[in-house]
C-alpha cells in the first residue's frame, strides 16, 4: 500500500492550530474529500464532533470545504463516533465525518471518516483523498453549492438505536450504576439510554465545557469512578472515552475491568446462548489470560496488530463477530459497525441479567497475568526502536522472561509515544523489566 501522507491509522489528528489541524487544511481536507466522494454517489455528508472548543472551528471548516465541492452536510452537533457510524448509514449519506482526538487531551483534534456502511473509509478512498488534498482548490457554481442543515433528532435517534441492542425482555431495573461520560459526546446520550432501560443512574463528567474532556475522567483515569462505585453503593460503573467509542467498568468493589475482561464476559454469554459465532479477535497487547480462559472455553482467539481498525479486518477475513482491544475497543458486528462503548456497555448488562451474577462473579472466569505498559514520549522524527541500545535491552527482558511472559514494543498510532509492554507471571518482575528498556529510550 502506498505511504500516507496525512492519514493516520485513525484519521487525521494532531495539536490544534498546527498542520494539519489548522483551518485551512481542514477546509482543503473538506474540499478534497467531497471531490473524492462526488464521483461515488449521493452528494451528501454528516459530521459530528465531540465536546472539545475546537470542534466550532473544524465544522467550520469543513462545513465549507464540503460546500465548495458541492457536497450537503447533515451538521449533528456533539455526537459519539459510533453514532455518527451508525446514522451515515441511516441517513443514506455517501461518508460521516468524526472532528475527535479520542481520549487525547482537548488540545488535540482529528478528523476520522466513515463510509456508507458505517465501516471506515478503505484505504484507496482515504489515498484518494490525500492526492486530491495536494491539487489547487477551486468552487463549484452558486447553484451547486452544498446546503447545510442541522439534524436535530440525531441524539434520539442513537438512544433508541443503543436501546434496540438491549433484549425486550430483560430490564435494568434494581441496579445502580455510575456512568462517566468523560465530558466528551456521550454526555447527553449514556445516561439517558441507561435510565430509559430501567437503571439507576449517578452521572459523572457529564458538564462539558470545551476544555475538561478526558480530564481526569473517562476510560482513560479510572480513580475517580472507582471511588464514586464504592461510596454510592452501585452495583457497577461505566465508563466511556471522550468520542464514545471505548469502554472500561468497574465492579462493585470498585476493581477496574478492562477490555479484555469485558470482551471475555460477552463472548462466554454469546457461546452460552448459542449466538456465537466463530471466535475472538484480540490484538499484540491483549493480555495472554484473555487467550488461556477463551481456550478453556474451546473459542478461538487470534491477535491482530494495535488498532480497531486491524482488529476489523481480520474479523471479517475470519468472519467472527467479536473484538476488542485492552484499552476498550469492543466490536461486536452483530450489533454495530464500529466500536460502541454505550452498546458494549448493554452486552455486558445482558450477561449479568440473564445470569443473576454481578460484574465481580462474572470476570473470575478470567484470569489476567500481570502486565505493565510504560508509555515514552519522543521528539517526532526520531525513532528509538531502531536504536540499537533499546533492541539490545529487549533482547536481554526476553532471555529473562524465557517462554514466561512477552515483550512489545510499538509506537502509538496516534501520539508521538513508544508504549513498552512486558507480561509475565510476577507483578513486580515485569515493572522492572519494563522500566529497564523504557529507561533506554528515554535515553534514545
Amino acid at each position: 500500500m502506498s505511504s500516507r501522507k496525512y492519514f493516520g491509522t485513525d484519521g487525521v489528528r494532531g495539536l490544534v492550530g498546527k498542520a494539519p489541524i489548522s483551518p485551512e487544511f481542514v477546509m482543503k481536507l473538506g474540499w478534497a474529500a467531497g471531490k473524492v466522494l462526488a464521483t461515488s454517489g449521493t452528494k451528501k455528508v454528516m459530521i459530528g464532533k465531540d465536546t472539545r472548543i475546537s470542534g466550532y472551528m473544524l465544522e467550520s471548516a469543513l462545513e465549507a470545504g464540503f460546500s465548495a465541492a458541492g457536497i450537503d452536510i447533515g451538521l449533528m452537533g456533539p455526537m459519539p463516533t459510533p453514532a455518527v457510524a451508525y446514522l451515515t448509514k441511516t441517513f443514506r449519506a455517501e461518508a460521516g465525518i468524526v472532528i475527535s482526538a479520542s481520549h487525547n487531551p482537548y488540545y488535540d483534534n482529528g478528523i476520522k471518516f466513515f463510509s456508507n456502511d458505517g465501516e471506515k473509509l478503505p484505504d484507496d478512498i482515504e489515498l484518494a483523498i490525500e492526492k486530491m488534498i495536494d491539487e489547487p482548490l477551486d468552487c463549484v457554481e452558486s447553484a451547486k453549492l452544498g446546503k447545510a442543515v442541522r439534524i436535530n433528532d440525531a441524539a434520539g435517534r442513537y438512544i433508541e438505536f443503543c436501546k434496540s441492542n438491549f433484549p425486550s425482555a430483560l430490564s435494568l431495573q434494581g441496579l445502580k450504576v455510575v456512568v462517566d461520560c468523560a465530558n466528551g459526546a456521550t454526555y447527553h446520550i449514556a445516561p439517558n439510554v441507561f435510565r430509559e432501560l430501567g437503571a439507576t443512574v449517578i452521572e459523572y463528567a457529564t458538564t462539558p465545557n470545551g476544555t475538561n474532556i478526558n480530564d481526569e475522567c473517562g476510560a482513560t483515569s479510572m480513580a475517580n469512578i472507582s471511588r464514586l462505585v464504592v461510596e454510592q453503593s452501585a452495583d457497577l460503573g461505566i465508563a466511556l472515552d471522550g468520542d464514545g467509542d471505548r469502554l472500561m467498568m468497574v465492579d462493585h468493589l470498585g476493581n477496574v475491568v478492562d477490555g479484555d475482561e469485558l470482551i471475555f464476559v460477552i463472548a462466554r454469554a454469546a457461546q452460552q446462548r448459542g449466538e456465537l459465532t466463530g471466535g475472538v479477535v484480540g490484538t499484540l497487547m491483549s493480555n495472554m489470560g484473555l487467550e488461556l480462559a477463551l481456550e478453556q472455553l474451546d473459542i478461538p482467539f487470534e491477535r491482530a496488530k494495535v488498532g480497531d481498525r486491524y482488529v476489523m479486518e481480520k474479523l471479517k477475513a475470519n468472519d467472527w463477530q467479536l473484538g476488542a482491544e485492552n484499552s476498550g475497543h469492543i466490536i461486536n458486528l452483530n450489533c454495530t459497525s464500529t466500536g460502541d462503548g454505550i452498546v458494549a456497555a448493554l452486552n455486558v448488562l445482558q450477561a449479568i441479567q440473564e445470569s443473576g451474577k454481578n460484574l465481580f462473579t462474572l470476570r473470575q472466569g478470567m484470569q489476567k497475568l500481570p502486565q505493565v505498559l510504560v508509555n515514552v514520549r519522543f521528539v517526532e522524527g526520531s525513532d528509538p526502536l531502531s536504536d540499537a541500545a533499546v533492541q539490545q535491552q529487549v533482547k536481554v527482558v526476553e532471555q529473562e522472561l524465557a517462554g514466561r511472559g512477552r515483550v512489545l514494543l510499538r509506537k502509538s498510532g496516534t501520539e508521538p509515544l513508544v508504549r513498552v509492554m512486558v507480561e509475565g507471571p510476577d507483578q513486580h518482575e515485569v515493572r522492572t523489566l519494563a522500566e529497564s528498556i523504557a529507561d533506554k529510550v528515554r535515553e534514545v
